[in-house]
């Protein structure tokens, strides 16, 4: 089992200006441990759970460019961005930019958002979940056409029209970059997975759930002729050992998903200082998860 980090708090005891050395020393010391994906969230505002609107954020493709120029190995992406957050050709040329900087190092991951008080917040629409999962599979759709070198022409949604779907340069990553959807959905996420996305994320809630969702997954690529195994299965954990620094109570907790085909764990910590973290707990987790099977 791989593991990868996900930074989901930007407060550290220097301020907004300390924020850059922290990402830089986090990028370093996530390659020195053998990190195999680094991912921020893309929000406006923090989450409420995780400190609330007035506590610091960071928007998220600025900073993966940042992560970009300091790391040469590790996978950036977002984990997610809410498709009601940009226009898609928009979200397209810039997953492009940074996987073109990168040198081919980028993840799209999208889902449908959910937080309603950053839209209000900052003024955009956030419109019903039954349009926003509409709108997921048309962005899916138009990243793919402005990925694709034989269809530059226009895209005719519901929702989206696009006269060109021109993208120059090219991405680098073949045939494109990494498609990751977010969220377990039974009729609708999970659907949008095996028509379109190279890799799922779900949450570490339990080895039951878990295995119940990647069943439905399963069913899904049946009915869309897709071969399952080609599905990259990725588990978010934010459970108190990462936090916390418990090895053991990590290994204990994330036993029961090895037998599900699960690549990737992502470590999500509460915490804002995540350079010294990562040197201490999860360079050893790399080699204790690397000997699960």
């Amino acid at each position: 089992m791989r593991v990868g980090v996900h930074i989901n708090q930007f407060g550290n005891a220097g301020g907004a200006p300390a924020l850059g050395a922290e990402l830089a020393a986090a990028g370093a010391a996530a390659e020195a441990a053998g990190v195999s994906r680094l991912s921020v969230m893309d929000h406006y505002f923090q989450m409420e759970f995780n400190g609330g609107a007035e506590a610091p954020m960071l928007e998220a493709y600025a900073t993966l460019a940042y992560l970009a120029a300091h790391t040469s190995t590790v996978r950036l992406g977002a984990l997610v961005t809410g498709v009601t957050y940009r226009h898609p050709g928009l979200l397209a040329k810039i997953a492009t930019t940074l996987d073109v900087l990168s040198g081919g190092r980028a993840s799209l991951g999208i889902g449908a958002a959910w937080y309603d008080r950053e839209h209000e917040g900052l003024g955009v629409t956030f419109p019903s979940t039954a349009e926003r999962f509409e709108r997921l599979e048309e962005a899916l759709r138009v990243c793919l056409q402005m990925w694709d070198p034989d269809d530059d022409g226009p895209f005719e949604g519901e929702h989206y029209r696009l006269a060109e779907t021109l993208c120059v340069p090219a991405p680098v990553s073949s045939p494109h970059p990494e498609i990751l959807i977010g969220g377990g959905g039974e009729r609708k996420t999970l659907r949008l997975v095996a028509r379109y996305a190279d890799a799922c994320n779900l949450f570490a809630s339990t080895p039951e759930e878990v295995r119940h969702k990647l069943e439905v997954l399963r069913g899904h690529c049946e009915a869309e002729r897709r071969d399952y195994d080609t599905v990259l299965k990725t588990i978010t954990y934010s459970g108190d050992a990462a936090t916390d620094g418990d090895l053991d109570g990590l290994l204990r907790d994330l036993t029961g998903y090895t037998e599900l085909g699960i690549d990737t764990v992502i470590l999500a910590p509460r915490l804002g200082e995540t350079a010294a973290w990562i040197e201490r707990f999860v360079a050893p987790a790399v080699l204790r998860l690397a000997e699960l099977d």
